[in-house]
């Protein structure tokens, strides 16, 4: 009999754990981000970053310095000098069907602003379009205080006030791409030209 038991125990105490190992874990989800966009913190890219068949290949501008990516969801990233010190661009590519469309994106760089009257930058942000070599590009321009959002794949920084962002958002032929240069105002703008030639450049292929 007290063999019988001790047998029975064991086997609930085996079920127990198993069940516990079977329970699933809830995905994280970030409410600020445009439906289609994965969370923050996965990666959605080919190993190593290298380019799928949705890729896209740009001219670096002289003088940016190529960085390894801290994040797999940057598929390239840029230190860029300048006379307020130096900016950051990057580029995100997070996979077929992923990254949202590009009007959110757009409201969402924006909303990592702040504007010293306290209006939304939503209201302040400038857009255009622009098509390259069959790519359909938005622009998007911004002034502020950047509080750098959710960091996008990086370390959210702190607070910068006269900060600056130009970004574009690539519609390639399976997903959005993304290049955002932000930091001093004053850098930024004097790579205006270097960035807008980046852009223009933009074809597909290999990056």
């Amino acid at each position: 009999m007290i063999r019988t038991q001790q047998l029975a125990i064991v086997m609930v105490t085996v079920a127990l754990v198993a069940c516990r190992r079977e329970a699933p874990r809830s995905a994280a989800v970030s409410p600020e981000l445009p439906p289609g966009h994965p969370p923050i913190g996965t990666a959605a890219l080919s190993p190593a970053g290298e380019p799928d068949s949705a890729g896209l290949a740009w001219t670096s501008p002289p003088g940016w310095i190529v960085e390894k990516p801290s994040s797999s969801m940057r598929r390239a990233q840029y230190r860029v000098p300048g006379p307020g010190g130096h900016a950051e661009c990057v580029v995100f590519y997070f996979g077929p069907g992923q990254g949202g469309d590009a009007r959110s994106n757009a409201e969402r760089w924006a909303s990592q602003f702040m504007q010293p009257d306290g209006r939304p930058s939503e209201s302040v942000m400038k857009t255009s379009n622009l098509t390259v070599g069959g790519l359909e590009v938005l622009l998007v321009e911004v002034t502020g205080t950047y509080t750098g959002g959710m960091g996008m794949g990086g370390p959210a920084p702190s607070a910068q006030p006269n900060a600056m962002l130009l970004g574009a958002i690539v519609e390639g032929p399976e997903a959005n791409w993304f290049f955002k240069l932000t930091g001093p105002e004053a850098t930024v703008r004097s790579q205006r030209a270097a960035f807008e030639a980046m852009i223009r450049s933009l074809r597909k292929g290999t990056a």
